[in-house]
């Protein structure tokens, strides 16, 4: 479905969430955008700081209005920056190095960060693998895995990218994340 770009958000400086999830209980995110929903698993038990920050800055409305900004086809699509250009973010950095034997394969979503940022560092933006094996290193902290909704990952993955954009990442249509909903079980 056709939608027209939300405005940048004005850079904020959020909270940074003091506790994690509840240990023991299966979290997803909900992803609904204008293409279609998603659901990620939430990977608690690994990266609970990565997870909670997620889940505070979804539950303040944080990723509301914003735009998966970057499509690398075959590759990752990216997402959750409030500036909407790939230079965003909640005004505050978590830093949880994944485990080393982490793969970021097809469905797995992670926390982007900088060249030189320290591995793990995150703060709002996220991406989702859409290639078989991406081949990063574990640098990059993870937030879970797409368990449901995949087709429309796969979708957005292939739609048209502007010619005159620089970085040749930028869809043609905006992809707009509509609301991310934070549920248990």
């Amino acid at each position: 479905m056709r939608v027209a770009a939300p405005r940048p958000k004005s850079v904020t400086s959020e909270r940074k969430p003091r506790a994690p999830l509840t240990a023991g209980v299966a979290w997803h995110a909900v992803v609904t955008t204008n293409c279609g929903s998603f659901t990620i698993a939430l990977d608690t038990a690994d990266q609970p700081k990565t997870t909670a920050s997620f889940a505070a800055l979804a539950r303040r409305g944080f990723y509301d209005d914003l735009t998966f900004h970057r499509i690398a086809p075959g590759f990752v699509i990216q997402g959750g920056d409030p500036l909407g250009n790939g230079t965003g973010g909640p005004g505050y950095e978590i830093v949880e190095r994944p485990p080393r034997s982490t793969r970021y394969v097809h469905g797995v979503v992670a926390m982007a960060k900088t060249a030189t940022d320290t591995d793990g560092t995150s703060g709002s933006q996220f991406f989702i693998v859409t290639g078989d094996d991406a081949q990063l290193p574990p640098q990059y902290a993870v937030l879970g895995r797409v368990v449901d909704g995949l087709d429309v990952v796969d979708l957005i993955d292939t739609l048209p990218l502007k010619e005159n954009d620089p970085q040749g990442s930028e869809p043609v249509d905006p992809v707009v994340i509509e609301r991310v909903a934070i549920e248990r079980g």
